[in-house]
C-alpha cells in the first residue's frame, strides 16, 4: 500500500527576520518548543505569534501557569500592543490574585494535582477553540510531575490533544531545571532556543538558534536578535553565496588624478580596499575623497563611523572642502554613527544590507575596523563575519573601503587584526620626516584586479581635499615604519598645494 503525504503548511511567526531562518515559519498544527532562561524574550516572541494570527482573523489563546494576566498586559503595554483577538487563561498561586471582585475565574495550580491542572487546560482549549496556542510554561508541569516519566507522558497527552484540536502550539520552557530535558526535543516538531549573553561592558547580546525543525531546511547556527518597542527583531546570519547579482565591471575614481594613477586607474567595483596606517595619517580623509567623488557622480554611499561622532565627521569633511549636508538632504549619503558597545554584529550586517538593497548604495566605508573589532566577541568570529560581509558586498558590485588603524605612530607597526588577505587592495600610509617637518606618504601594497604603481607618493590633506605628489624614488625604510627621504626638497609638495584634478 502506498501512502502520500501533503507537505505541512507554514504559518508566519510574527517576528521580523525569523521566518527566513525557519524557511517560512512554524509548521501548522504542530507543537514547537521555545526554550530560554528568564529574560531571554520568550513571552514577547509568543505574544507576537498570537498577534500575527489575530491580524489574520485567527483566534489565539495564551495559557499561563507562571505569570498573571496583569503581568502579560504590562509586557504588551511596553510594546504598544493590545490583546484584541487573544484570550488569556491564567492559573496562578492565590497570593498573586486576592481581589474577590475579579471578573475572571482564577485557578490555583499550586493546590491541584497534575491531572486536574491538565484537565482544566484542556477544557479551556475546548471552550475557546483557538487556531494558535501558547502554553507558558512547562516548568510548572515539570514540578507537579515529580518525575521524568510522568512529565513526558503528560506533555505527550497535551501534545496529542492540541493537535487533535487543530492548534499550532508554542510551548515555553524557562530551563529552570538542573538539566535540560531532551525528552521535550524528541516530542516537539521544532525547537528554538533563545540566549542572553552579558558582555563585560555594554549592552547584553541576544541570539537565537533553531535546534530542530522537522521536514524543513532551516538556517542553523546562531542569529542575533534584539528586543525593542514592538517586540523581537531577528537578524539572520548572512550567507554571501545567496546574494549574487550581475554588475558592470568598471572602476571609480577619487577625483585626484595622481591618486587614481597610484591605484591603477581607480578602485574596481565589486572589490574591497583596506587602508592601513598609524593614527592621524589620513586614512579617513583618504576614504572620504573616494566617497565625495562618488556622491558628485550621483552614486549613493554609506559611511559607518565608529571612532568619531557624526558632527565631528561632518566638520572634518567641511574642513577639506567637502560639503556633505546637501547629499544627506538628497538621500545620497547615508551616514551612521555606530556605538560598538550597543550594536550587535547582526544589526550591523542588517544596516549594510538595507542600505545596499533598499537604497542602492554603491560605495560602503567602515571607519574603522578597530571600532568594529570591539563589536565582536572574539577576533576569530570577526574574521568569519567580515569574510561573509565582504563577499556579499563584492557580489553586489559594491566598492568597499575598510579603514584600520595600526598600533604605534612611528617605528614598528602592528595591526589589531590581519585583514590584508581578505582585501582585494591594500593602501598603506606612513609618516616621514624631511627638512624638520612631518610629512605623509602612501603606497599600494597589492591589487588583485590589475596593475598598480609600486612607487611611493607624498600626499597632503588641505582645505581643497587630498593632494598627491609625484612618485618619490629616493625613500628607504618604508616597510620598517620609519621611512627616510633622501631626495631633494624641491620634489616635495608645497604647503599651498591644491587638490589635483
Amino acid at each position: 500500500m502506498e501512502f502520500s503525504y501533503l507537505p505541512t503548511a507554514l504559518i508566519p511567526t510574527g517576528v521580523p527576520g525569523l521566518d527566513p531562518i525557519l524557511d517560512g515559519g512554524y509548521a501548522e498544527n504542530r507543537v514547537h518548543l521555545v526554550e530560554g532562561q528568564p529574560g531571554s524574550g520568550k513571552t514577547s516572541m509568543a505574544l507576537q505569534f498570537l498577534m500575527d494570527g489575530a491580524r489574520q482573523g485567527e483566534l489565539g489563546l495564551y495559557v499561563t501557569l507562571s505569570e498573571t494576566k496583569a503581568e502579560l498586559c504590562a509586557v504588551a503595554a511596553s510594546h504598544g500592543w493590545t490583546f484584541e483577538g487573544i484570550e488569556i487563561f491564567e492559573m496562578v498561586p492565590p497570593e498573586l490574585s486576592l481581589d474577590p471582585n475579579a471578573q475572571q475565574t482564577v485557578f490555583y495550580s499550586s493546590e491541584v494535582e497534575l491531572g486536574e491542572t491538565v484537565r482544566m487546560v484542556m477544557a479551556e482549549v475546548e471552550r475557546v477553540k483557538p487556531k494558535r496556542l501558547v502554553f507558558d510554561s512547562l516548568s510548572e508541569i515539570r514540578l507537579l510531575s515529580q518525575g521524568s516519566l510522568r512529565y513526558r507522558r503528560q506533555v505527550l497527552a497535551l501534545k496529542h490533544f492540541f493537535l487533535k484540536m487543530g492548534c499550532t502550539v508554542l510551548m515555553l520552557d524557562d530551563l529552570t531545571s538542573e538539566q535540560d530535558d531532551l525528552n521535550l526535543h524528541s516530542i516537539s516538531h521544532g525547537v528554538l532556543r533563545l540566549e542572553q549573553l552579558a558582555a563585560l561592558y555594554g549592552a547584553e547580546r541576544r541570539r537565537i538558534r533553531c535546534i530542530k525543525m522537522r521536514g524543513v531546511k532551516f538556517r542553523g547556527g546562531y542569529h542575533d536578535f534584539t528586543i525593542e518597542r514592538g517586540g523581537l527583531r531577528v537578524y539572520p546570519r548572512l550567507v554571501a553565496a545567496e546574494h549574487h547579482v550581475d554588475f558592470a565591471a568598471d572602476v571609480i575614481g577619487s577625483g585626484v588624478a595622481a591618486l587614481d594613477a597610484l591605484v591603477g586607474g581607480g578602485l574596481d567595483r565589486g572589490t574591497s580596499t583596506l587602508i592601513i596606517g598609524p593614527s592621524g595619517s589620513g586614512k579617513s580623509s583618504l576614504s572620504l575623497q573616494f566617497v565625495y567623488a562618488a556622491l558628485q557622480r550621483g552614486e549613493p554611499a554609506l559611511v559607518l563611523v565608529f571612532d568619531e561622532v557624526r558632527s565631528v565627521f561632518l566638520r572634518r569633511a567641511q574642513g577639506m572642502g567637502f560639503e556633505l549636508q546637501p547629499f544627506l538632504d538628497q538621500g545620497l549619503l547615508h551616514l551612521r554613527q555606530i556605538d560598538p558597545a550597543e550594536l550587535t554584529p547582526g544589526e550591523l550586517t542588517a544596516c549594510v544590507r538595507d542600505s545596499v538593497e533598499g537604497h542602492g548604495v554603491r560605495v560602503v566605508v567602515l571607519d574603522s575596523l578597530s571600532g568594529y573589532l570591539n563589536a565582536m566577541p572574539e577576533e576569530h568570529f570577526m574574521m568569519l563575519q567580515m569574510h561573509e560581509m565582504l563577499s556579499y558586498l563584492n557580489q553586489q558590485g559594491i566598492v568597499t573601503i575598510l579603514v584600520l588603524a595600526q598600533h604605534g605612530m612611528v617605528g614598528h607597526m602592528a595591526s589589531p587584526v590581519d585583514l590584508t588577505y581578505l582585501s582585494d587592495s591594500v593602501i598603506m600610509l606612513r609618516f616621514f620626516e624631511s627638512g624638520g617637518k612631518l610629512r605623509r606618504a602612501l603606497s599600494v601594497l597589492k591589487k588583485r584586479t590589475g596593475h598598480h604603481e609600486e612607487t611611493i607618493r607624498e600626499y597632503r590633506i588641505s582645505s581643497h581635499g587630498v593632494a598627491v605628489g609625484e612618485a618619490l624614488t629616493e625613500f628607504q625604510g618604508v616597510l620598517t615604519g620609519v621611512p627616510t627621504y633622501l631626495g631633494a626638497e624641491s620634489d616635495l609638495l608645497e604647503e599651498a598645494a591644491g587638490r589635483e584634478g
